[in-house]
C-alpha cells in the first residue's frame, strides 16, 4: 500500500510543480507554452440589471459587472485583443492567448452579434482558446449551437456564475436563478462537448465552513471541467458594501482563507482544473477583506500550507 509521503510525490508528479490541477499546467499540457489572457469587452449588459431578472445586479457586483479588469467597450474586439496583447508583450514574450469575455453576461444579446465577436476574438491565430462568462439563464438553444459550432474551430469554455449551491445564500446575493437553472444549463453544454468552469465565490455571508465545502463536493458530481475559488470581496458603491455598513459580518481573515481553500482542494475531484485560488479587486473600490490585495502573498501561503499538511487535491475522497 502506498504511504501518504509516496501518495502526496505522486500527485505532484502528476500535475508537474503542484498538488493540484492547476490551469497553467493544463495550458501547457495542451499547448505546450505558457498561455496568458486577453481581457475583454462585448459592451453587453445583464438580466440582473436591466430588469427582466432584476435591476440592480447581484449584491456584490460592483458597476464593472465582474469585468473590473476588462478592456474598453468603446474599443472593437480587434482593437481590444491589439491593446491587450501590447500591454502584455511590454512584460514577457507572449505567443498565445485565451480571448476571455469577461465583463457582464457575454451570451446576453442577439445571436447575430455574438456569432460577430466571438468569430472576430477565434479568427486571431494567435487566441487558441475562446473562453465566455455568462449565467446560465442566458443560454438558448440557438446560442448553444452556436457555442458549439465555435468549439469545432477551437476550443471554447463557458464560465458560468454559480458562486453558491445554497437557495438561501443564493436569494440573500440576488442571484436571480434556481440551481435546477444551472444544472439545466450544465447538462445542455455537455451535451454539445463545451468546456464547463464554474465560479464559486468562499466567504459568502452567514455561510459555514461546512456549507462552502458541500458546494465543491456538489461540483465532483457535475459534468465540469474547471473551478473557480474566488473569495468574496466587499466593494464600495455596492449593495453588499451598504449590507456590510449597517450589519457587519464576518470576514475571513487571510490565515482562515488559506486553510479554507486547502480544505476544498482536498475535496474536489482531481478531473477538474482549478482556474484561480483566490482573486483581487480594484483596489480604489476594496473595503474588505484589504489583504487580499497582497495576492502573491496569499498563493504563497496556500501553497505552504499544501506543503505543511503533505495534502493534496482530492486527497479526502
Amino acid at each position: 500500500m502506498a504511504t501518504v509521503e509516496n501518495k502526496s510525490k505522486s500527485a505532484v508528479m502528476r500535475w508537474g510543480e503542484k498538488p493540484y490541477r492547476s490551469l497553467d499546467y493544463e495550458l501547457k499540457q495542451c499547448f505546450g507554452e505558457k498561455v496568458y489572457k486577453l481581457a475583454l469587452n462585448g459592451g453587453m449588459t445583464c438580466p440582473n440589471r436591466d430588469g427582466k431578472v432584476g435591476t440592480r445586479g447581484c449584491i456584490f457586483c460592483s458597476q464593472g459587472g465582474s469585468g473590473d479588469f476588462a478592456a474598453s467597450a468603446s474599443l472593437s474586439i480587434s482593437d481590444q485583443i491589439d491593446l491587450e496583447e501590447h500591454l502584455l508583450s511590454k512584460k514577457r514574450p507572449v505567443k498565445k492567448y485565451i480571448a476571455y469575455f469577461q465583463a457582464y453576461t457575454n451570451t446576453y444579446g442577439e445571436v447575430s452579434y455574438l456569432r460577430k465577436i466571438f468569430f472576430e476574438a477565434i479568427r486571431r491565430p494567435e487566441v487558441v482558446v475562446l473562453s465566455i462568462a455568462t449565467r446560465p439563464d442566458c443560454l438558448s438553444s440557438e446560442i448553444l449551437d452556436l457555442l458549439a459550432e465555435l468549439n469545432r474551430i477551437k476550443p471554447v469554455w463557458v464560465e458560468l456564475g454559480l458562486q453558491t449551491i445554497h437557495e438561501r445564500t443564493a436569494q440573500f446575493i440576488r442571484r436571480g436563478y434556481p440551481l435546477s437553472c444551472f444544472e439545466e444549463a450544465v447538462r445542455n453544454l455537455h451535451l454539445r462537448g463545451l468546456t464547463i468552469i464554474v465560479h464559486t465565490i468562499l466567504g459568502l455571508p452567514y455561510e459555514t465552513h461546512d456549507d462552502m465545502i458541500e458546494t465543491i463536493l456538489y461540483l465532483n458530481r457535475q459534468p465540469v471541467q474547471g473551478i473557480k475559488l474566488q473569495l468574496l470581496h466587499i466593494l464600495k458603491e455596492t449593495d453588499l458594501a451598504d449590507y456590510y455598513e449597517q450589519n457587519p459580518f464576518h470576514v475571513m481573515e487571510m490565515e482562515e482563507y488559506v486553510s479554507l481553500v486547502v480544505d476544498c482542494l482536498e475535496a474536489l475531484s482531481p478531473e477538474i482544473t482549478v482556474h484561480r485560488l483566490t482573486g483581487d479587486g480594484p483596489k480604489d473600490l476594496l473595503i474588505a477583506p484589504l489583504w487580499s490585495t497582497k495576492k502573491r502573498a496569499v498563493l504563497n501561503a496556500i501553497h505552504q500550507e499544501l506543503k505543511k499538511r503533505n495534502t493534496w487535491q482530492g486527497r479526502i475522497l
